[in-house]
């Protein structure tokens, strides 16, 4: 197979170099994926222009991941700006979504074109290809853009206005308005070395999610309302997340944005359907204390929990002690293990970290601090309120409030049975 011959028809028709092109072709093939399936595969990767066929006209609703290049029209809804690694390079591109009366795409632009939230545009031979098992648009080189003079009609929002409640992962250019609730400034190793970074909370009156700020903006600060204005939306942790970047523009606020005090109440089987959830209540009992609760030891470098003395990262460490409870909670509907940190896990054991290390100096056993946190806990209804993490290996909740339920069980199932019964 002349696999230079191909690369080569395909690089012309994609606008990107040759040796690329043949270093992805030949790595697919590699993996046995058939000649055409390779082929068509980069040219969604890369939004080809359909080997050199002319682009289909099409409603933005009837995109699909199997086209190659399309020509819409379309009102632009949102547009941010952000820079990202692409072949070692930094590069600067525009994101956001473009309508029409039959739906909305999402789009990456990357060259300037121009054109603004609220304009109307006609793309001709954008590039489709699959992200997250949708159709996206990519504007490239070998794509036009035209401003229409006559605005089209579209059944959605233009601009990025959004409450936090509202915020999915992949959302670009959009505009939040939150108090910071919580701030801290850390440096972590970025892709040009040491990098100082914000993280943190947002609120407002739907939600909380958490926060980075790329760029360390002065005005974010904890107990500061402030304006954001085109931050993009990424899935950490399993839930959205805020992130602001050095084309944020953040405006402090001469108003204060109230923040929800309460947390929505699911049933833990609802919560492990829906997903990742960040601030999340659920009622249940705890029906048992997992392994590595009670008195633990952590990582001096990384603060992970160690074993006998060792750090799955850095090997023998000398351990710094800490207080943990991993419970198993229930509700009748799903099971997720609710994690305690230290604060919580005093309050439960009714001692402090130096009360513990003392009760197993004497017992000569750290189990017994688990044993006594579990005869506090163990068998009771829990009210718990925290950030809930959905993966393959179940459901995780970190929780943020922890504390028995004291109301009367009877008193309970009878307004459960006045709500049903209207």
């Amino acid at each position: 197979m002349d696999i230079d011959s191909h690369a080569g028809e395909l690089a012309s028709d994609l606008g990107v170099e040759k040796q690329e092109v043949a270093a992805d072709l030949e790595t697919l093939l590699e993996y046995d994926v058939p000649l055409n399936e390779a082929k068509q595969s980069l040219r969604r990767k890369h939004g080809g222009g359909g080997g050199g066929t002319a682009p289909t006209v099409a409603s933005i609703g009837d995109v699909a991941t199997t086209d190659s290049s399309v020509t819409v029209t379309g009102r632009v809804l949102t547009n941010g700006t952000r820079t990202i690694m692409y072949n070692g390079e930094e590069r600067t591109i525009s994101e956001g979504e473009i309508a029409d009366e039959t739906g909305v795409i999402s789009y990456t632009a990357w060259e300037t074109f121009g054109f603004a939230v609220g304009d109307t545009i006609t793309v001709g031979n954008a590039g489709v290809r699959e992200w997250d098992g949708e159709p996206q648009l990519n504007f490239n080189e070998n794509t036009s853009v035209t401003t229409e003079a006559a605005s089209l009609s579209v059944p959605y929002e233009i601009g990025g206005e959004r409450s936090l409640v509202d915020l999915d992962p992949g959302d670009r250019g959009v505009v939040v308005e939150a108090t910071v609730i919580e701030c801290e400034q850390r440096t972590i190793d970025g892709r040009d070395g040491p990098t100082d970074i914000l993280s943190g909370v947002l609120g407002d009156d739907t939600a909380r999610l958490p926060f980075t700020d790329w760029d360390v903006h002065a005005t974010i600060e904890a107990g500061a309302s402030v304006r954001l204005d085109d931050c993009y939306v990424r899935k950490h942790r399993g839930v959205p997340s805020v992130n602001v970047s050095e084309f944020t523009t953040v405006t402090p606020l001469d108003r204060s944005i109230a923040v929800t005090e309460t947390a929505p109440t699911m049933e833990l089987g609802t919560a492990i359907t829906e997903g990742s959830t960040f601030d999340v209540e659920l009622r249940g009992t705890v029906i048992d204390v997992r392994d590595g609760s009670g008195l633990i030891q952590r990582c001096p470098e990384c603060n992970r929990v160690i074993q006998n003395g060792q750090c799955r990262s850095h090997g023998a460490v000398s351990g710094v002690d800490d207080l943990r409870v991993k419970a198993i909670f229930d509700d009748g509907t799903g099971t997720a293990t609710v994690v305690l940190g230290r604060e919580q896990t005093e309050r439960v054991y009714g001692g402090t970290l130096a009360d513990a290390r003392e009760q197993a100096r004497d017992a000569m056993d750290k189990d017994v601090v688990t044993t006594a946190i579990a005869a506090e806990i163990v068998g009771l209804e829990h009210r718990v309120r925290g950030s809930l993490s959905v993966d393959d290996y179940g459901a995780t909740l970190d929780a943020t409030e922890f504390e028995p339920l004291t109301d009367d069980p009877t008193d309970r199932a009878q307004a459960l049975l006045t709500e049903v019964n209207g």
